[in-house]
C-alpha cells in the first residue's frame, strides 16, 4: 500500500493536462444550499414542484417510450448508471493496481461507493418521494424513492473520481481528457436523458448533482486527512 505514496518520487510518464477536479470549498457550499433549498421547496409544494409536474406532462406528450429513441435515450442514461460506471473503473483500478503496485485508488472508490449508497437512499427513504410515472406526486410514501437520482449523483461522483485518479497518476493527455469530458458532460446528459424518458423529475436530478458534489469533496477530504497521512506514516513520511 506504500507505493500509493511514493508515486510522484520518479519522473512522471506524463504531464497532467486538466485538474483532478476536487470541487472547491465555494462550489460544496453552493450544492449543498441548492440542495437544502430545492427540497425544502417541494416539501413545501411551492413552485419547482408545479414546475416538475409541468415538464413531466410535457416529456409524456412526446411518447418517447414507444418510439425509436427509447433506447439510444435510455442507453445515455447509463452513464450515471452504477454497472457501467463499475466497469471502466474495475478496468482503471487494476491498471493502476498492476502498472503502479497501488491499492489506494480502490480505498477511495470503495469509500465513494459507501458514501454514496448511504446518503442517497438515506435521502431517498426519508422524503419518500414517488417518481413521474406514479399515479400522482407524493411525498413520505412507502413506494417513493425518486428523490434524489441516483444515476446523477452516481455520475459526478465516480466520473469525478476516475478523472481524479487518471490526473494523479499521470495517464496518457488522452484519457486524462476523455475522464474530465466524461466527468462534466457525464452527469448533464444522465440527468436530461432520465428526465426525458420520465423516470426523474427535474429536481431530482438537480439535487442528485449536488449530492455527488457534496460526495466528492467529502472522498478528497477524507482522502488527504486519513488515507494520505496514513500511507505517508507507513512510507516513514512525515504527514504534510
Amino acid at each position: 500500500m506504500t507505493s500509493g505514496a511514493v508515486r510522484d518520487a520518479g519522473p512522471a510518464e506524463n504531464a497532467a493536462v486538466v485538474s483532478v477536479g476536487r470541487p472547491p470549498w465555494w462550489l460544496m457550499l453552493v450544492a449543498a444550499l441548492v440542495g437544502s433549498l430545492v427540497t425544502a421547496d417541494l416539501l413545501t409544494g411551492s413552485a419547482l414542484e408545479r414546475m416538475d409536474l409541468w415538464v413531466s406532462a410535457l416529456v409524456s406528450g412526446w411518447r418517447l417510450k414507444d418510439s425509436a429513441g427509447y433506447l439510444p435515450i435510455w442507453a445515455l442514461t447509463q452513464l450515471g448508471g452504477r454497472g457501467t460506471i463499475l466497469i471502466v473503473l474495475v478496468a482503471l483500478l487494476g491498471y493502476l493496481a498492476v502498472r503502479r503496485r497501488t491499492v489506494v485508488p480502490v480505498v477511495r472508490v470503495l469509500t465513494a461507493l459507501v458514501l454514496l449508497t448511504v446518503a442517497v437512499y438515506a435521502i431517498k427513504h426519508s422524503v419518500g418521494r414517488t417518481a413521474p410515472e406514479f399515479p400522482g406526486s407524493y411525498f413520505f410514501h412507502d413506494d417513493g424513492a425518486s428523490f434524489p437520482s441516483g444515476h446523477v449523483a452516481n455520475a459526478v461522483l465516480m466520473w469525478g473520481i476516475a478523472r481524479w485518479l487518471a490526473v494523479e497518476y499521470r495517464l496518457a493527455p488522452a484519457a486524462q481528457r476523455a475522464f474530465w469530458l466524461l466527468s462534466v458532460v457525464g452527469p448533464l446528459i444522465t440527468g436530461l436523458a432520465m428526465v426525458s424518458l420520465n423516470f426523474h423529475w427535474v429536481t431530482d436530478a438537480v439535487v442528485g448533482a449536488c449530492v455527488g458534489v457534496l460526495l466528492l469533496g467529502v472522498v478528497h477530504a477524507l482522502d488527504e486527512i486519513v488515507l494520505s497521512r496514513y500511507v505517508r506514516a507507513r512510507a516513514g513520511r512525515q504527514a504534510a
